[in-house]
C-alpha cells in the first residue's frame, strides 16, 4: 500500500524586495516564501509530518519568535496555515500523528512540535546536540520554548545504507523503510534531508540545504542575490553546505527521472505539488 504525500504550507512569509529575494516582482514589492511541511498517511505507522513550520503557540505570542526574525522574514502569522489547522481539516486530530521527522530544529522549522505532543519526534543527533547546547552563534535559530513541553526525542546517527550517493541513517525504527533521512549538513550542524518513496518515485525535503529553485537547475544552476547572502548569513558550515549543495545537484543530472528535490521555502517548488 502506497504513501498518501501532502504537501502543506505552514508560514507564509513576506520580507521586502520580491526582486531581491524571488527574482521577479517588483523592488518595493514583498516577496514571498513558504514553510513547505510534509503529511504522510502511512498504512500502519498513522500520520507523519516532515517539519512541523510555524505553529499555533508562536501565532498566539509572536514576540517569542523575536524582533530580529519577525523584522526579516515579516510572517503572516495566520492560524489556519499551521499545520494542526491542516491536519484537522483533512479530518484528522493531532494525536493522529505519531511522528514529526525535523529537517532540523530552527525556529520556523520546529515550531508546531507544542502542537502534537504525543508525536515521536526525529532528529539527526548532531542537531539535537546543536540545539541543546547552542554556540553564541547558534542561540539566535533555536527556541528551546518550542520544546519545553519535553517532546518525545528520538535521536538518530550512524551509518545506513548507501541511497543514490548519500549515507542515510538507519531505518527510523516504529517507520516503514520508504521514509529515509539523509544527512545534509551545512545550513546547521545536524541538518538532514528526508526522502519518501511514492508511486512515481522518491521525493526529498531538502529544508534549507539550499533556497531557490534555480539551485537545482541542471543546466544552469542559479539564485538570487538575496538569498544568496541570506544562505551565507545563516550557514554553519559553508564548506559542508557548497559540497551538499553540489551533490544534490549532481542527483538531479543523474537521476531527475527518479528523484524530485525541493526545499523549504521556495515558492516555485511548493507550488509544483499543489
Amino acid at each position: 500500500m502506497s504513501l498518501n504525500v501532502h504537501h502543506l504550507n505552514c508560514g507564509t512569509m513576506c520580507p521586502a524586495c520580491a526582486r531581491l529575494i524571488n527574482g521577479k516582482g517588483g523592488w518595493l514589492d514583498p516577496a514571498q516564501l513558504v514553510c513547505h511541511v510534509l503529511l504522510i498517511e502511512t498504512p500502519k505507522d498513522g500520520l507523519v509530518l516532515v517539519d512541523t513550520g510555524i505553529g499555533t503557540h508562536d501565532i498566539e505570542t509572536p514576540s517569542r519568535l523575536g524582533q530580529p526574525f519577525l523584522a526579516l522574514t515579516r510572517p503572516l502569522l495566520d492560524h489556519h496555515e499551521t499545520a494542526l489547522a491542516q491536519v484537522e481539516r483533512l479530518g484528522f486530530s493531532a494525536n493522529d500523528v505519531r511522528h514529526i521527522i525535523v529537517t532540523h530544529l530552527d525556529l520556523d522549522h520546529a515550531g508546531g512540535l507544542p502542537d502534537f505532543p504525543l508525536a515521536q519526534v526525529h532528529v539527526f543527533a548532531p542537531e539535537f546536540n546543536s540545539a541543546m547546547n547552542p554556540t553564541w552563534r547558534e542561540r539566535a535559530r533555536y527556541l528551546p520554548s518550542q520544546w519545553a513541553h519535553s517532546p518525545r526525542w528520538v535521536q538518530h546517527d550512524g551509518g545506513g545504507e548507501n541511497w543514490y550517493g548519500f549515507r542515510n541513517l538507519r531505518p527510523i525504527p516504529g517507520l516503514t523503510e520508504d521514509i529515509l533521512m539523509v544527512p545534509l549538513v551545512g545550513h546547521t550542524r545536524g541538518h538532514c534531508g528526508v526522502a519518501v518513496r511514492t508511486d512515481t518515485g522518491w521525493i526529498m525535503h531538502c529544508g534549507d540545504a539550499y533556497f531557490f529553485h534555480g539551485q537545482m537547475n541542471p543546466a544552469h544552476p542559479h539564485s538570487t542575490l538575496g538569498m544568496n547572502i541570506f544562505e551565507r548569513m545563516v550557514q554553519m558550515d559553508a564548506a559542508q553546505r557548497i559540497h551538499n549543495q553540489k551533490r544534490l545537484l549532481d542527483l538531479v543530472r543523474q537521476h531527475g527521472n527518479e528523484v524530485q528535490l525541493f526545499c523549504a521555502h521556495d515558492v516555485v517548488e511548493f507550488q509544483r505539488y499543489t
